[in-house]
């Protein structure tokens, strides 16, 4: 993997921020009672339900062949959201939010990385700041109800229209719209991803004390939103001395991931999100071509311009032919090769 660096991670612990830029959301929609609402009434309930809904509990994640579990304890006070996520299996680590300002301590080395077994899709960043039309892109239905962690839940299904993107099945419960479980799904059916609570409490009771670190180790801290965040959008319009000739229609530029060189730039559907990355290739030679790690994609090419060499990236929810598609239409601008120089 790329020796590149962004705000102090690597490109193997860089997906974890797709997940921690959580964005304040909109005002929650008029109540409705749950049998009158249609499958979009849900999907709108669903972004500020994630974040104005304080509930503890615990939820299993599989990606691939990797199943963990996470804590979490979620508080929404006088418009303040609070968080806190620990590991409970394969080494240490915790993910502490307040507001705006997150905190992660990584586990100990050797030990299993974070961004491993954080939820994408609808628990992403994408979903929730993102005001895209997820419908143009997705077949939404509703597929009946359900009973998950002891609370009521209806079922709301999304259809991808393309092989671009994967197709999701959400569980939300019924009376706040919470996402209590979700599948994602390639085109033959087969889930990638599965997340679900195995215990869960809705409540307001949560108390300071179950929203601060605990764990000992590195920590990096990051401010969301503000001024930093529309500047991440004008960056990511940009691409600063490269440009793509193909990308999954649907898919904007979003903000960019943190890059010193502005060499970074995601790209969100409003609700899967991939990133790419390029950056002058190293003295040493990366493995190039797919990995899949449940519903994420990686791509590496190598990329020849003028006497320059490039390493471009490809990571995110994609299927691993059209990640492949988008890094091979990665263009070097001639700015961009005299920067480096």
């Amino acid at each position: 993997m790329s020796k590149a660096r962004y705000f102090g991670l690597s490109l193997a612990e860089l997906p974890l921020f797709l997940v921690l830029l959580l964005m304040l959301s909109t005002a929650m929609p008029a109540h409705t009672a749950a049998s009158e609402k249609t499958a979009a009434d849900w999907l709108e309930q669903l972004g500020p339900a994630l974040n104005m809904t304080s509930y503890r509990g615990v939820f299993v994640y599989a990606r691939g062949s990797n199943v963990h579990s996470m804590q979490i304890a979620h508080r929404y006070h006088n418009g303040i959201v609070e968080e806190r996520l620990v590991l409970q299996d394969g080494g240490s680590g915790e993910i502490v939010r307040r507001d705006m300002n997150v905190v992660c301590v990584l586990p100990e080395q050797g030990k299993v990385q974070l961004d491993e077994i954080i939820p994408s899709g609808p628990f992403a960043e994408a979903f929730t700041s993102q005001l895209i039309p997820v419908n143009q892109w997705y077949r939404a239905e509703l597929k009946g109800e359900d009973r998950i962690a002891g609370y009521e839940v209806v079922t709301v299904s999304l259809t991808a229209k393309d092989r671009h993107r994967y197709s999701h099945s959400l569980w939300l419960e019924k009376t706040t719209g919470l996402l209590v479980k979700s599948h994602v799904r390639a085109a033959d059916g087969e889930v990638l991803e599965h997340f679900q609570f195995t215990s869960l409490e809705i409540t307001e009771d949560i108390p300071d004390g179950e929203l601060v670190i605990r764990t000992e180790g590195r920590e990096v801290s990051r401010t969301l939103g503000g001024a930093g965040a529309q500047e991440g959008f004008s960056k990511a319009s940009r691409m600063h001395g490269w440009h793509l000739d193909w990308r999954p229609e649907g898919f904007e530029p979003a903000a960019a991931p943190g890059s010193g060189k502005g060499q970074a730039v995601a790209f969100s559907d409003g609700l899967a999100a991939f990133s790419v990355f390029v950056e002058p290739a190293g003295k040493v030679s990366m493995p190039t071509g797919a990995s899949r790690i449940g519903a994420t994609t990686i791509y590496m090419r190598q990329l020849e311009s003028g006497n320059n060499a490039f390493l471009v990236t490809v990571v995110g929810e994609l299927p691993p032919a059209s990640a492949r598609q988008v890094a091979e239409s990665v263009r070097i601008d001639e700015t961009f090769v005299l920067g480096v120089n």
